[in-house]
């Protein structure tokens, strides 16, 4: 299909009789890929907490590099994303990578009923579910072509918020799809889930400078004749064990196999159970009472549920987009972003900087959430569920992004960036100094959803800001205001490997995440000062006040305007 030649969309008469129509189809159509290129890029982030529980063994740091991983990929396919879509239209690249991505989730739903399946492949199956976020950086760039810049704050601010709909949607779904047999047994049977939580207090377990346990006590009144110590003839420790008493329901399960050892049935009675670790000499090394629930779980449905939307995905953009002819100057010319042309590496730099705070947040913490929950407070007793509560923050994030992008084209990008940007500040600070992220009690969990949820606001509304912003900073160019959405988009992706790799190091260097969380403050402070200096303060650079307010290229007389889109084709000044 022809790409469209002479599309104009400043032009009121293209627009109203030509333009509006081609460009809110194209916009709906993307958006509905993008919220299942959305979920399938944080698929692993709700399946990575379920994992231990149906019998993996990985630890807390492989967790979440598993977690991390789509971040990673997400971030270097963008950085190729971004040159896509001026050179070679929208149709054929929006198709190719919404088709594509059905590859990582047919490949996690059969990996994940194996658990012989090593680490390494969940990694290569992980940055494989990256590339439902490395092509975010082709469709910001194709809305903002389809339409004019009084409107490229609205309609990108809807794209992306409707379309971040799918990181909730994923980690909304994923715990009631995992719960029954979509289509029977056709893609696999159940794994058997076990939830262990300890009972605290109930239990006082006395160990030997040696680390054996010498001896244990029970601390609730029921749990005295329900707990059984048995001594060898020296008076060492021999064994311990819990029997059924008044109050004191112990845990029993029976799970029924076919033939291969498939899972056909689980009957369990949820209750007490006491786990007792020994050394390779046959001495007790530890003691634990746990209140235990166990259950059939298909968790491989996190993956599949979403291969028949990709299709349908598919099929609607090979059949309703069409592609723009733009002025570019092939995959090299892309690369002018960062020459010193109209001063343009300078604001690539300032821009980047800005998304990472904005977007790099937003998907960062979303991919980061879950096991968030599960890392702090998941030690006590009552522990919320992570999935319960991990969709709420990329579905308030979305939400805002959506309903504010038209109240940027009005006031601005850049003030939007400067005021959320503080409370993002405000969100971390008030997590840190609360004792939000080194709990002592349950009591504290709800301080900490809130302090999230506020951050997830702040950071979804400094989202929806930089539609506007970046079109009006690169305005000589739409080919490079295009791309630089793109471009920042590709860096930002790095925020799930980058959140997970610096929570999973912090935890392992300082046993507290404290010291990311203060790094995430300084580094905001960074981005609210590029912000005020270049876009926002009076007389900045490349301010953005809004279609009242005017912008920096409203205000460039004809002749410099016409002077600096010669530079940036490389024609003479």
């Amino acid at each position: 299909m022809a790409r469209i030649q002479n599309w104009k969309p400043e032009d009121p008469v293209f627009w109203e009789q030509t333009g509006k129509a081609l460009a809110w189809r194209t916009c709906g159509i993307t958006t509905f890929s993008l919220i299942f290129s959305f979920a399938t890029w944080f698929v692993m982030s709700a399946v990575v907490v379920r994992m231990p529980a149906i019998g993996f063994k990985f630890t807390t740091t492989e967790l979440f590099w598993l977690a991390a991983m789509p971040g990673l990929a997400s971030g270097i396919l963008r950085l190729i994303h971004s040159n896509f879509i001026p050179v070679l239209g929208t149709r054929p690249v929006v198709s190719i990578s919404t088709i594509i991505k059905i590859v990582p989730m047919i490949w996690l739903g059969y990996a994940i009923q194996d658990l012989e399946t090593p680490y390494a492949t969940f990694l290569i199956i992980a940055f494989l579910c990256g590339m439902g976020g490395g092509d975010f950086s082709s469709f910001m760039p194709s809305t903002s072509i389809f339409f004019p810049k009084r409107l490229q704050g609205l309609a990108m601010g809807i794209q992306a918020g409707i379309g971040n709909f799918g990181v909730s949607v994923v980690q909304f779904v994923a715990p009631w799809i995992i719960g029954f047999a979509v289509v029977g047994g056709a893609v696999g049977g159940p794994q058997l889930f076990t939830k262990a939580d300890p009972v605290r207090g109930a239990i006082t377990v006395t160990k030997s400078e040696a680390g054996i346990v010498t001896d244990v006590v029970a601390q609730r009144p029921d749990l005295v004749p329900a707990l059984q110590v048995e001594r060898a003839d020296d008076g060492s420790l021999k064994n311990v064990t819990l029997a059924a008493a008044e109050g004191v329901k112990l845990f029993e399960s029976t799970v029924e196999r076919d033939a291969t050892g498939a899972i056909e049935a689980v009957k369990s009675t949820p209750g007490l159970r006491l786990d007792v670790k020994r050394n390779d000499a046959g001495a007790i090394t530890d003691v634990a009472l746990r209140s235990v629930v166990q259950k059939p779980m298909w968790l491989q449905n996190a993956a599949f549920i979403w291969v028949p939307f990709l299709v349908l995905a598919f099929l609607l953009c090979v059949f309703f987009l069409r592609s723009i002819q733009v002025p570019t100057r092939g995959f090299m010319g892309q690369f002018e972003i960062l020459s010193s042309r109209n001063r343009a590496r300078v604001h690539t730099w300032n821009c980047t900087m800005t998304y990472i705070c904005s977007f790099g947040s937003f998907s960062g913490f979303s991919a980061a959430f879950p096991m968030l929950i599960k890392t702090l407070y998941g030690g006590f007793d009552g522990a919320p569920d992570p999935l319960t509560y991990a969709y709420l923050g990329p579905l308030i994030g979305g939400l805002v992004r959506m309903l504010t992008g038209g109240f940027f084209d009005k006031i601005g990008g850049s003030k939007g960036m400067q005021w959320t940007t503080v409370g993002q500040i405000a969100g971390v600070l008030f997590l840190i100094f609360g004792g939000y992220l080194t709990p002592t009690s349950l009591e504290q969990f709800s301080g900490f959803l809130y302090g999230m949820l506020w951050i997830f606001l702040m950071s979804g509304i400094n989202n929806a800001a930089t539609f506007r912003q970046y079109p009006i900073v690169f305005a000589y160019s739409p080919a490079k205001g295009a791309q630089m959405l793109g471009w920042t988009g590709a860096w930002a992706a790095f925020g799930p490997f980058v959140w997970n790799a610096l929570i999973g190091t912090s935890i392992d260097k300082t046993g507290t995440v404290i010291a990311f969380f203060a790094g995430c403050a300084l580094f905001y402070v960074y981005s609210l000062l590029i912000n005020w200096w270049y876009y926002t303060r009076k007389g900045a650079e490349r301010f953005d006040y809004g279609n009242a307010g005017g912008t920096w290229w409203d205000r460039l007389p004809k002749a410099e305007q016409e002077r600096m889109k010669r530079i940036d084709l490389g024609q003479a000044a």
